[in-house]
């Protein structure tokens, strides 16, 4: 099947993803009155009389701005676990391995603790905290290995993200009272976004998914080993740093806004790279489109699988994404080993 096609039902597939989500809950709409709204609300084409107003409201104003940050957010773990994947060359390489989830998540435990209420403070602080992070994980690899290698790189950040772990508990312990809510947005969650988050989220996507992409032939290159891409005129040093504050950017701001959720950077690239191949022109976008659109699934089972509840949207993922990381990596390498 030619690229071209199977990007179209990527697409395809997202959109239904973000009708069905726009849709389901604990009122159901029909995907077709769901694009009417949509369709009224763009265009101002007159909805039909056995639409609601009420579902014009429900759509536009309560499910819409969820599931597009979901979508947004998902979006931008897959792309930026398939680019530190590349970089670092490690199959199980992740934001949260390199300790940029982890310093987020502890600029908005600290937020939490000190009582600050103004939403544009969150953005801001997780974007900090989790540059600051790479940061500090790039500058003591460097220290340690003066080759920057990519082994040195992956456990800095392991030491990294548990110790700043390890913080994060100790601030809880230290604040009964903001305890709960550190520990439920520990897990995730796209409840109760307002449109800003979306309209914020969405500029910055466009604008880091561009410069990943402006990397491609050197991503392409890193895949296959350092001392290849070197001879062939990458600069390593200079494009790690780069890639890795873009990843710290983008996941920093997509931590503070939603908390920690993880394996959709872990499960994604596989998958695409099975479906488009190891190519980083095709694969980057599909991977925004497929980590979108599996985010939004995810959120959809987490608010309608026990309702009137809601399950944390991390548990989802790892209840989802864990057995499958095991099945794809595990059975793959035994079914090369046979080979």
């Amino acid at each position: 099947m030619k690229t071209i096609i199977k990007f179209e039902l990527l697409f395809a597939a997202a959109l239904a993803a973000l009708v069905l989500g726009s849709g389901s809950g604990s009122v159901n709409i029909p995907p077709l009155q769901v694009v009417q709204i949509l369709l009224h609300r763009l265009f101002g084409i007159s909805l039909a009389p056995q639409i609601p107003e009420t579902y014009l409201s429900l759509v536009m104003d309560i499910r819409l701005p969820r599931v597009l940050l979901a979508f947004l957010v998902g979006g931008a773990m897959a792309a930026n676990g398939a680019v530190i994947q590349s970089v670092l060359k490690n199959p199980l390489a992740s934001p949260y391995g390199v300790g940029v989830s982890a310093g987020a998540g502890l600029g908005v435990a600290l937020v939490m603790v000190c009582g600050v209420s103004a939403s544009f403070v969150l953005p801001i602080v997780g974007l900090v905290f989790g540059l600051v992070t790479v940061v500090l994980v790039l500058g003591i690899s460097f220290r340690i290995d003066r080759g920057f290698s990519n082994i040195t790189v992956v456990l800095t950040g392991m030491v990294i993200s548990l110790f700043l772990n390890a913080v994060m508990t100790f601030l809880a312990t230290l604040s009964p009272q903001t305890a709960q809510r550190i520990s439920l947005w520990q897990l995730g969650s796209f409840s109760s976004k307002p449109w800003d988050y979306v309209a914020i989220f969405a500029g910055l996507s466009v604008l880091c998914l561009l410069v990943f992409c402006f990397f491609c032939r050197e991503l392409d290159l890193m895949t296959f080993g350092e001392e290849q891409a070197m001879a062939l005129g990458v600069n390593l040093k200079k494009t790690k740093w780069i890639l890795l504050t873009i990843m710290a950017v983008w996941t920093g701001t997509a931590v503070s806004f939603v908390g920690i959720i993880g394996f959709v950077d872990l499960i994604a690239p596989h998958i695409v790279r099975k479906i488009l191949g190891a190519s980083h022109r095709a694969a980057l976008p599909a991977n925004f489109l497929f980590g979108g659109a599996f985010m939004v699934l995810c959120d959809l089972v987490a608010r309608t699988v026990a309702s009137p509840r809601e399950i944390p949207i991390g548990s989802v993922t790892a209840l989802i994404g864990a057995p499958f990381f095991v099945y794809v990596y595990f059975v793959g390498r035994k079914g090369e080993n046979q080979c």
